[in-house]
């Protein structure tokens, strides 16, 4: 058991491989009952639970169902305090991810890219148009209705400051999520 444990503790990718198998997991169980009554029994929260809807707007498998409860709870309670509660939960779900693939996933991918075209990435990542570049596109990408992951992504290999992620972050989100109960009303 102990030599298992250690193997465990010394082998490279244990984050990555730990962030692909948690997603295969959740995908497969999302789209069960028990879990959408998860969600939906969140919503009943009301504006903790607009705070749990903005960490969970953020991830590509519970937006579409976290898009769903925001909606319903701007409905009930005040819209924009909806919206602005929900944008904070989502810079908490951003930083998570943030720090996740920082500290942990780019450190064990690193490697790999370098074998196989790292001098390609390298120069890459060091031109000035990718430093400008890859914030903007991940702040597309954190604006739009889709998922963050690839949007942090982005932020996460860039030279962005974490004080200027996390406004970002907010500010975004706050957007998006306004817009898609001002969509969502219209409707």
């Amino acid at each position: 058991m102990n030599k298992s444990i250690e193997k465990y503790k010394n082998w490279k990718f244990k984050n990555t491989s730990f962030l692909i198998v948690s997603m295969v997991l959740f995908f497969y169980f999302a789209d069960t009952p028990f879990i959408k009554n998860i969600i939906y029994d969140i919503g009943n929260l009301g504006y903790f639970g607009a705070f749990i809807m903005g960490m969970l707007f953020v991830s590509t498998f519970t937006v579409a169902p976290a898009g769903v409860v925001l909606f319903y709870l701007a409905k009930e309670l005040n819209f924009a305090e909806v919206a602005l509660i929900a944008g904070l939960g989502s810079v908490f779900g951003d930083y998570i991810i943030l720090r996740f693939l920082k500290d942990r996933i780019f450190e064990e991918i690193k490697p790999v890219f370098m074998k196989f075209g790292g001098s390609y990435f390298s120069h890459l990542l060091t031109t000035p148009y990718f430093g400008w570049l890859a914030p903007v596109l991940g702040a597309i990408i954190i604006a739009s209705p889709f998922p963050d992951e690839v949007g942090i992504g982005l932020m996460g290999v860039s030279k962005i400051k974490t004080w200027q992620f996390l406004i970002l972050s907010f500010t975004l989100n706050f957007l998006g999520i306004l817009f898609i109960i001002f969509l969502a009303k219209s409707l």
